[in-house]
């Protein structure tokens, strides 16, 4: 039996993307990203929207076009429906709804960091549960054990402050372009880390397994550490000549955080792989430190920069998930900034 023909639809924040995709092969996959915004030095829902409404039809027709198809050969369609911009995922919604009604194909509706989960799949079939996983982004982090697909126990999650959002915040402080991770991963590689001191918030020698921040990070306070010696380096006229080595402590402290909670969850759980999901597992220090730190006994798995980023053909592969299972959204599906994660529970005491 031929496999479904999936077309999904991603406009959570400011990528408005479309993917064709069969089983785990990627057909047609297109991602336009927003520079609207750039000038600003953030993301501006309403800007967002507008863009989204604008593109999101070229988008569609062009990853139609690149998989050799047409809309009418679509079997199911798969879209963001939360968490994000609720302006910019009503786009998305709205879309998929009306072709969904019009061609009278079954609709998925998807959770953006569960799709984050699928990525490393569509370009290495071994990155399949049992695994722990990571994923970071702009406006999440989360630490998850995933004995299998669909079920998902959360370990920990940031208090405040995102590990992509954290990044965006010291990127303003240091001056640099938006979006601020890339700017500042590429500073920090010029950087000596060890040139200034900054703490790693939430890890401690003190803490024990069953802790409240065992798991947990925070990066708040972090952030405030580095405003504190950028002030202090104004002060003296010596930011332009150390603006590096702040950004790559920045980056190191953010790294040591992430890479020992995430130690801690794979020696709990006994798994012997671990997934890197959301826009910040492209930084190459996050992975080239956490696979040093597992060791050669367990793998870590992670998209390429492309399939990292907001993208539909992760949405696409999670909604083919979803549609095996008959998981199937009704046509008044509604977008949530603020969608629970599927399948998620908390460990039991």
């Amino acid at each position: 039996m031929t496999a479904p023909l999936v077309l999904g639809l991603e406009t959570s924040c400011d990528e408005t993307s479309a993917a064709v995709l069969r089983d785990d092969d990627i057909l047609g996959h297109v991602i336009l990203s927003q520079d609207v915004h750039e000038v600003y030095g953030g993301v501006v829902p309403e800007l967002a929207a507008r863009e989204h409404l604008r593109r999101v039809d070229a988008v569609v027709e062009r990853a139609l076009d690149e998989a050799g198809t047409s809309l009418d050969a679509v079997d199911a369609f798969a879209v963001t429906a939360g968490p994000g911009l609720i302006g910019a995922l009503l786009v998305g919604l709205g879309w998929a709804r009306a072709a969904s009604w019009a061609l009278d194909r079954p609709l998925v509706a998807v959770h953006h960091m569960e799709a984050h989960l699928f990525g490393p799949l569509l370009e290495n079939p071994d990155a399949r549960p049992p695994f722990v996983a990571l994923l970071v982004s702009g406006g999440h982090t989360l630490l998850l054990d995933v004995p299998e697909w669909g079920r998902y126990t959360l370990l920990g999650e940031t208090r405040d402050d995102a590990a992509g959002e954290a990044f965006d915040k010291v990127a303003k402080l240091l001056g640099l372009p938006y979006p601020g991770g890339p700017e500042v991963a590429r500073l920090a590689g010029a950087g000596d880390p060890s040139a200034v001191s900054l703490p790693r918030p939430m890890l401690s020698r003190g803490q024990r397994p069953g802790d409240p921040d065992w798991y947990d990070v925070s990066f708040s306070g972090l952030k405030t550490a580095v405003l504190t010696v950028v002030r202090e380096m104004e002060e003296r006229g010596t930011l332009d000549a150390r603006r590096a080595d702040v950004a790559a402590a920045f980056q190191e402290a953010v790294v040591d955080v992430l890479v020992a909670k995430t130690l801690r969850a794979v020696e709990a759980t006994g798994r012997d792989r671990v997934v890197l999901g959301g826009g910040v597992s492209a930084n190459r220090r996050l992975r080239e430190a956490m696979a040093d730190r597992l060791g050669a006994d367990r793998r870590v798995f992670r998209a390429s920069a492309r399939l990292s980023m907001d993208n539909a053909a992760m949405v696409a592969r999670a909604g083919r998930f979803h549609l095996d299972r008959g998981e199937i959204a009704p046509l008044d599906v509604e977008a949530s900034s603020s969608l629970p994660f599927p399948g998620l529970t908390r460990p039991t005491a």
